[in-house]
């Protein structure tokens, strides 16, 4: 492989150069290890720094640098506001730095701890405004024996010993479900145990991930091709998320589900528990009939569903207002654009083995505003009797 103005060489004035920084995440310990040790061995000049968090519950986090030769130091960090997370976020950029400036090293590959996301360490490292960092690939390890175990889990991390502070809400599932739609690129340990049915399913969670092999894809270009936070961050915004498209394979199917008229309010809701259990995972925007103006985010895995204001569809912004809206989100608006409506839509996807689409259509479409109902008008929608504060907060 080349070298590059990035990597951890000094340039002519004597100076060390940026060295480039790879994120690798995942609950799947075997395959996040199999990666980052195949990222050390094919790098020259790359070493691994890990944070491991199990340790939290004695007031510390036990720091690892390593190389392809073993360990090169040990440190601890202390515990800021009982959170493990936040010690990690405090120690990371410094250790990056004082290894930056040694002018030794190429790649520093971060391997985050078990139930630690991407999505936070990427923005941590990108947004430290260091001239030292180049945050040039983050790479989510799977398992795909693993995949659909893990998406079905709706264990409290707690439950599971991997929670990052003792106010840790999050579930095995939607953690897992995050760290492996955020990283553009997957790390796939090649197991015995992994069938067809599998593969298939990791294809269609992130159909537009580059998958790569660890024992003997190029996964030192993954690291070092960079990344952009903000497009990783748009992707899984729910206004403008890159949502999978139809699919059937092995016997997984991804149904896609669009329409252009609200839901009513108590219909969806005593409809959650069998549109949540439907499917291993899904995801996307809706919009609901006392709450027109309202895009409200759907995200479900492991048989529980979480429900989030996500802002005002765009149509409901005054013109003025547009200038202020990221044009990612604006071009994904003009794709589901209605000459009435503008971009208030449902736009809901369901991924999983063993699929039931006529089923799932036939509830969701039960759940939308009659023709009558419909025909009211936005003044007789609001009316509805709510139906979804206690999710939502309010």
């Amino acid at each position: 492989m080349g070298r590059h103005e990035s990597d951890g060489a000094h340039r002519p004035d004597g100076t060390p150069g940026r060295m480039d920084v790879a994120v690798v995440a995942g609950l799947h310990t075997e395959a996040r290890a199999a990666a980052v040790d195949r990222l050390l061995a094919t790098v020259p000049g790359s070493v691994a720094l890990h944070h491991d968090l199990s340790t939290a519950a004695y007031g510390t986090v036990t720091r690892t640098v390593r190389d392809a030769s073993g360990i090169l130091s040990t440190g601890e960090a202390p515990l800021v506001n009982d959170c493990a997370c936040c010690a990690l976020r405090e120690d990371l950029v410094p250790e990056l730095e004082r290894l930056a400036a040694s002018g030794l090293t190429r790649l520093a590959v971060v391997e985050l701890w078990d139930s630690v996301e991407p999505k936070a360490m990427a923005e941590v490292i990108a947004g430290y405004g260091s001239d030292a960092l180049r945050l040039s690939g983050v790479l989510t390890a799977v398992d795909p024996s693993l995949l659909l175990p893990c998406l079905a889990n709706g264990d409290d991390l707690a439950e599971a010993g991997i929670a990052a502070a003792a106010s840790d809400q999050r579930t095995v599932a939607d953690t897992w479900a995050r760290q492996l739609e955020y990283a553009p690129v997957l790390a796939v340990l090649e197991s015995e145990a992994a069938d067809a049915e599998d593969r298939a399913l990791l294809a269609q969670l992130h159909p537009t991930a580059r998958r790569v092999p660890i024992g003997h894809g190029d996964l030192a270009g993954a690291a070092l091709g960079g990344f952009d936070v903000e497009a990783a961050a748009a992707a899984q915004h729910p206004a403008c998320a890159l949502l999978p498209a139809e699919a059937d394979e092995s016997g997984v199917s991804t149904f896609v589900w669009h329409r252009e008229r609200p839901f009513h309010p108590e219909r969806l809701y005593a409809a959650l528990e069998d549109l949540t259990c439907a499917a291993a995972r899904s995801r996307g925007r809706f919009w609901l009939a006392d709450r027109p103006d309202t895009l409200l985010a759907w995200d479900a895995a492991g048989g529980a569903l979480c429900v989030e204001n996500a802002g005002p569809w765009l149509a409901s912004l005054p013109d003025a207002a547009w200038e202020m809206v990221p044009p990612v989100r604006r071009a994904a608006a003009a794709l589901d654009w209605h000459p009435e409506h503008g971009d208030c839509c449902q736009h809901l996807v369901f991924t999983s083995p063993g699929l039931d689409r006529d089923g799932l259509a036939q509830v969701l479409e039960s759940c939308l505003l009659t023709d009558e109902e419909y025909a009211a008008g936005r003044a007789a929608w609001q009316t509805l009797t709510p139906a979804f504060d206690a999710l939502l907060e309010v």
